[in-house]
């Protein structure tokens, strides 16, 4: 199984470097105010896929603070009952009358 997947890891990658090698010709990108930024298409194609990569953190970090605040308390709650817990077991046992 591991090695169908390294396989298709791999032919995915050398679809993407030919498709690379294939758009290397020089692209305007027209930005905001007249300014323009002149690039090849794939790193244009890249610098999006990086920026889009970035957003998508910043948009889960929210909830990933929030889940190990959650986690947090929780462990600190779990650590207290069986504190509590365990101090009632610590009693000595009460022995059978003989």
């Amino acid at each position: 199984m591991k090695l169908i997947v390294w396989i298709v890891r791999l032919v995915i990658f050398l679809v993407l470097l030919l498709l690379a090698l294939a758009n290397t010709d020089e692209v305007p990108l027209h930005l905001f105010l007249g300014h323009t930024w002149t690039a090849p298409l794939i790193l244009i194609g890249l610098a999006f896929f990086v920026v889009g990569m970035l957003m998508g953190v910043l948009a889960t970090l929210p909830s990933l603070v929030r889940q190990r605040f959650d986690l947090r308390r929780a462990r600190r709650a779990l650590d207290q009952a069986q504190r509590d817990a365990g101090g009632a077991q610590q009693q000595p046992p009460i022995l059978p009358p003989v």
